[in-house]
C-alpha cells in the first residue's frame, strides 16, 4: 500500500495528528496543490518540495530548497516513492511549477501568466 509520508515516518503531525498539539500540523498534509501527485493525499508524497517540513532531517528543514532537498534525496521514504512510481515519478521542476502556480492563483495573477508557469519552452507539462 502506497502511504503518505506522516504515515511511512509516524510523525504525527498531520491533522488530527498525535503531535499537533506541541508541533503543529506539518504544511505537506495541508498543500492541496499538490493532492493527488503520486497516488497521495495532498503533498504527502512530495514533501521533498515543500518548505518548512519537519521530518527525521529536521536538522535542514529550515534550510534553502537546495540543501534541504540534498537530504531528501537520501531520505528512506523519497526513495521508495520514486521505487513504487518508476517512469510515472514527477520530477521536482514540475512540482516546483505545480506549487508555483497555486500562487499565482491565490495572488489573481491574469491568465496568461499562469500558462506560462505551466509551460516550458511553449510545450505543456503532463502532470499525470
Amino acid at each position: 500500500m502506497r502511504k503518505n509520508c506522516w504515515e511511512f515516518k509516524g510523525c504525527g503531525r498531520e491533522p488530527g495528528g498525535s503531535r499537533t498539539g506541541e508541533s503543529g500540523v506539518c504544511p505537506v498534509s495541508t498543500e492541496a496543490s499538490l493532492d493527488g501527485v503520486h497516488a497521495g493525499t495532498n503533498a504527502g508524497r512530495a514533501c521533498w518540495v515543500v518548505a518548512g517540513t519537519s521530518c527525521a532531517c529536521k536538522e535542514k528543514a529550515d534550510d534553502d530548497f537546495f540543501t534541504k532537498y540534498s537530504v531528501c534525496a537520501e531520505c528512506e521514504f523519497y526513495n521508495r516513492v520514486r521505487a513504487e512510481e518508476g517512469k510515472g515519478f514527477i520530477i521536482v521542476p514540475h512540482l516546483l511549477r505545480m506549487l508555483k502556480a497555486r500562487i499565482y492563483m491565490a495572488d489573481k495573477t491574469d491568465f496568461n501568466e499562469l500558462k506560462n508557469v505551466l509551460t516550458h519552452d511553449g510545450h505543456p507539462d503532463s502532470f499525470k
